[in-house]
Order: structure tokens, then C-alpha cells, then sequence
């Protein structure tokens, strides 16, 4: 039988039959809704090859409705574990048996670790913007000055709690909803509570989305950070004008296609340094392989496979 480009709730159930011949079989997965998208398959098998482990790995269309027992499903099917991606990683945080500490505060879950009958959630969202933060510029969140657009919710969220609890120099958060924005400020608030010395600015706020009330950052921060979907589309309007940007500025861009945006050109016009989120896809991916199966991850194979896979795209 051939393996299917994305199987459903239903195959999962029926797993014995629906993945009969799958060599080797498959007991990794991403779930999602839609998921045909997802990349860690081109990333993960290569990773699993390399490693010398007999498994592979799939994308699962898992619907709202059938989240909760799907994951129940993972044990009964002798899964590992899976990845789970947009909408899911809310819900998962609340149906699993145990989430670590990192992934409670971010309030999301994108990896489940099966253990017996248990299901324990972890999120590589966080760690995997700081490892990518580290390899595209050589310096730790601890030592920026860091904003961060889109910070009202999903990625762009988990990367705000990661800066806090990294005790970052200075934390910016704008979304389009002042008040999401407002409220994160809010809870990160005990992170910056120490008695370090205070500077011109506050270390931690919460500004609007509104152009002039950015440009008076723009002095203050060393990383600017885009959690938002803006610059997928070459339609999109820019982000920040080109003005803003300075040569100090380092801008990290979660859009990995395209491969260079508008905010990440214009930044790099302007004598900043840029770099795409494709790094932290990958180190998302190579912290979930550390999850599973307590071992590095061989990221060189898990680079190529997604290089790879995204040259098939354009």
C-alpha cells in the first residue's frame, strides 16, 4: 500500500489497515487542520534515516471535533508522539494528561509525547525561536532588546513568554489589538520585576500598532520580530515603513516562504542584518525529535530535507 499524502481521523482509527505495508511503519505525525501544507514530514524522515530509527512520519487532517479522541488513539496505535499545528495547539494543552512548565505558561502545545497510556505536551515554539535567534545572529534573547509584532496570540505569543522568561534587556509587544497586547504585558510582568538598573524606557510594555508610536521605539530595540502572516503574499502591505530601520537592527521574519519578505529586504537596505523563520522551524523540529527519543537531532538531514522540500515549492 502506498503511503497517502495526509490520512485522516478515521484512518487513524483503523490504523492496522490503513498504513498496512508503510515500511517502516509510521508512528510519528503532525495533526492539523488543514495540514497537506506541513513540512515536517521532509523534515522529520530524513531525521529519523539518519538516526537509524524504524519509523516514519505523517501528516494526520485532524478536525476540532476529533482532537480529543484522536490524540487518545496515539497509545491504542503504538505512536510515539505527534506534532500538532494551527488550531489545535490551545486545545491540546487542555485535553493532554500533563503539560511541562514552559508550554503552561505559553498556554499551547505542539508536541505530544506518548508514555504508556499517558500523553504529556510540551511546546518547541519558545526554545525553537531562541536556538534560531542564536544561530542567525550569534547573540542570546538574554542580551536584546526585543519587539515583537503579532504578539497577541500563537507564535508570536510563545516567543514573548520565551523573551520573559529568558530575562531579555527589554520587551516590546504591539498587536493589532491593543488589549491581547496589554494583557500579555500583564502576566509577563513578574519576569521584569528585578532591580535592574532602569534606562530611558520602561523594560516592558505594550505599544499600538500605530506607526508614530513605533518610530519612538525604534532607538530602543536591537531585534524586531514579526509574528504575524504579513509578507507571504508579495501583495502585502510593508510592515514598517523603510524608514524605521537602522544598522543595529536585526530583524527575524517567522515568514520562511517567501524566503526573503519585504520587512526582511527593506531592513537589510537600510545596513541591518535579516534572517527568515526557517530556522526556526527547523530547531521547532529538532527540539520535538529530542522530546521523542532523547538524543540530538541530526540537523544537518533535517536543513536538507526542508531546504529541499521548500526548492520543490517555488
Amino acid at each position: 500500500m502506498e503511503e497517502k499524502a495526509v490520512y485522516t481521523f478515521d484512518d487513524l482509527k483503523n490504523w492496522g489497515e490503513a498504513a498496512k505495508g508503510l515500511n517502516p511503519p509510521a508512528r510519528l505525525s503532525v495533526f492539523g487542520d488543514p495540514v497537506a501544507h506541513s513540512l515536517s514530514p521532509q523534515m522529520h524522515n530524513p531525521a529519523l534515516t539518519a538516526a537509524g530509527i524504524e519509523s516514519q512520519y505523517v501528516r494526520l487532517h485532524i478536525q476540532p471535533e476529533e482532537l480529543k479522541d484522536a490524540l487518545r488513539e496515539l497509545p491504542k496505535q503504538g505512536f510515539i508522539g505527534t506534532n500538532v499545528t494551527i488550531p489545535h495547539k490551545a486545545a491540546v494543552a487542555e485535553a493532554v494528561d500533563e503539560v511541562d512548565d514552559l508550554a503552561k505558561k505559553i498556554g499551547a502545545v505542539n508536541t505530544v509525547l506518548v508514555e504508556g497510556e499517558r500523553l504529556i505536551g510540551f511546546s518547541s515554539d519558545g526554545p525553537g525561536f531562541q536556538r534560531a535567534v542564536r544561530e542567525e545572529f550569534s547573540v542570546d534573547l538574554r542580551d536584546l532588546r526585543i519587539m515583537i509584532l503579532g504578539a497577541g496570540g500563537g507564535a508570536g505569543r510563545a516567543v514573548a513568554v520565551q523573551c520573559a522568561v529568558e530575562e531579555c534587556e527589554r520587551l516590546v509587544l504591539v498587536n493589532r489589538t491593543a488589549e491581547k497586547a496589554q494583557e500579555l504585558a500583564d502576566e509577563l510582568s513578574p519576569y521584569f520585576s528585578d532591580e535592574r538598573v532602569s534606562g530611558p524606557v520602561d523594560r516592558l510594555q505594550a505599544v499600538p500598532w500605530d506607526m508614530a508610536a513605533l518610530e519612538e521605539q525604534m532607538d530602543h530595540i536591537d531585534l524586531i520580530v514579526n509574528g504575524t502572516s504579513l509578507g507571504m503574499k508579495r501583495s502585502d502591505p510593508p510592515l514598517l515603513p523603510h524608514r524605521f530601520f537602522q544598522p543595529h537592527h536585526l530583524i527575524y521574519d517567522m515568514v520562511y516562504s517567501p524566503p526573503h519578505t519585504r520587512l526582511m529586504s527593506d531592513a537589510v537596505s537600510a545596513g541591518a542584518r535579516a534572517a527568515n523563520g526557517l530556522s526556526m522551524l527547523l530547531h521547532q523540529g529538532a527540539i520535538s525529535f529530542e522530546i521523542w527519543f532523547n538524543q540530538d537531532a541530526p540537523l544537518a538531514e533535517m536543513r536538507r530535507g526542508l531546504e529541499e522540500a521548500l526548492q520543490k515549492k517555488s
